[in-house]
């Protein structure tokens, strides 16, 4: 383990890395170095514009894969961001290969992350009121029937992919690296993920990832910011206690026992609210 700086920010390599390029997009004034994903993240700023950019190509401290793949790995993420734009999605600003690498420029954004990995923002986002919460939920919902509509499934997302902007009431959704077009098919095993918000089958190779596995998801999801997380139990909800059993079913073990398309479980969410 190295450590290294740039504009007086320390961060933690693998081996020594020549990250000078960032020049190029203006000055650094933040660093995310504590990825597994063989990304390393920065804030940059360019006279009254900032952008946020992921790298692939150097040895990061958390990952231990090839650069190479890392680098593959991120290029394969712009068609996918590409195709699912959506106004609660991270914009994608451009994309190149640049210090034997590949960088990807989003636009940046002042929400933080409400990831397990960041204690701090996470307890100021569960602590919001719950109306603010169920609304960030259903922001979260909207754009995964978006992205079911236009036919792909979302893999590896978690908690860690929900930020919020405190100042707007905004939700941002991040890191959907892994989405993928249909038809999905588990050749791992265990797939990347957090497995507080996997379905049985994203454990199970050979088997359909769909979107029966996403309304997996989302009940999961609904969980994560409204409940107890794993402990599913009526106890554990903050939200209306009608949209306990629509979360319960989401998350059923048995793929025939979850709502059948993330439709029929936003409908059911909806008719919950307003009965």
């Amino acid at each position: 383990m190295v450590i290294q700086y740039i504009n007086g920010i320390f961060y933690r390599m693998k081996a020594p890395s020549d990250l000078s390029f960032l020049h190029k997009y203006g000055a650094v004034f933040k660093i995310f170095d504590d990825q597994d994903s063989g990304n390393i993240c920065f804030g940059v700023q360019n006279g009254p514009a900032r952008y946020f950019i992921k790298y692939a190509g150097a040895e990061t401290a958390e990952y231990n894969g090839t650069t190479k793949d890392a680098v593959e790995r991120l290029k394969a993420t712009v068609p996918v961001y590409e195709a699912l734009r959506h106004k609660n999605l991270i914009k994608l600003l451009s994309a190149e290969e640049i210090n034997n690498g590949f960088a990807v420029i989003f636009e940046w954004t002042d929400a933080v992350c409400m990831g397990k990995q960041y204690p701090e923002s996470r307890l100021r986002f569960m602590s919001l009121p719950v109306e603010k919460r169920v609304k960030v939920f259903n922001d979260i919902l909207a754009f995964h029937m978006h992205v079911a509509k236009l036919g792909y499934v979302a893999i590896d997302f978690y908690d860690g992919s929900i930020m919020y902007d405190f100042e707007k009431n905004e939700t941002l959704i991040c890191d959907i690296d892994f989405y993928q077009k249909q038809p999905c098919l588990n050749e791992m095993g265990r797939m990347w993920g957090s497995s507080r918000f996997m379905s049985p089958e994203e454990f199970i190779a050979g088997s359909g990832i769909d979107e029966i596995t996403n309304v997996f998801l989302m009940g999961a999801t609904a969980f994560a910011l409204l409940g107890g997380e794993l402990d599913r139990s009526f106890s554990k909800w903050r939200a209306d206690i009608r949209l306990h059993p629509v979360a319960l079913k989401a998350v059923s073990e048995r793929r025939e026992d979850r709502y059948h398309s993330l439709a029929e479980f936003a409908s059911a969410w909806k008719e919950a609210t307003i009965r």
